[in-house]
């Protein structure tokens, strides 16, 4: 998959990941729609992997795509898709806020295309240099290494704080 990414014919994989994008934005804005609406009846998911995915969408993480959303209206959503990790933020509040979703929709198609053009022409290009270069030199080993383990001991700091703060 990695190869034809890389490349492959650029029409492919620009729908590829046009079709990739559009569809993952609008599972996370039905998330969000679907969390709200719980909310809105005081209803509970009924597994477990909803009910993390409901408190996710509940807790403060979520609340700097919602109040851009309310500051800057719909141009939000196509430029977070030239973001790393608001997107995902810029989507769900979008569903959380229930925007209409033929509303999102229109103001998501932009941002698709553009991150799809992006990925399609100098992101993995660009991705797969520096792996390159870092794989390459001791130094670019030691580096990715030591970046992910500080990563891993962050996530495990962070979710040991947060078990304690809730008594389990």
């Amino acid at each position: 998959m990695a190869e034809f990414l890389a490349h492959g014919p650029f029409a492919l994989v620009f729908a590829f990941l046009t079709i990739v994008v559009f569809l993952r934005a609008q599972a996370t804005f039905a998330l969000g729609w679907w969390s709200a609406e719980l909310t809105a009846r005081h209803a509970h998911p009924r597994t477990t992997w909803g009910s993390r995915v409901v408190a996710w969408l509940r807790s403060p993480a979520t609340e700097p795509g919602i109040r851009a959303l309310h500051k800057w209206g719909l141009p939000v959503i196509p430029l977070s898709f030239l973001t790393i990790g608001f997107q995902t933020l810029a989507n769900a509040g979008a569903g959380l806020i229930r925007m209409p979703w033929w509303k999102y929709t229109l103001a998501m198609i932009p941002g698709c295309l553009a991150w799809a053009l992006i990925y399609s022409t100098i992101g993995f290009a660009v991705w797969e240099a520096a792996l390159g270069a870092a794989a390459g030199s001791p130094w670019g080993i030691t580096v990715l290494c030591v970046s992910g383990a500080a990563l891993a001991a962050a996530f495990v700091v962070k979710r040991r704080r947060r078990l304690v703060g809730s008594g389990r």
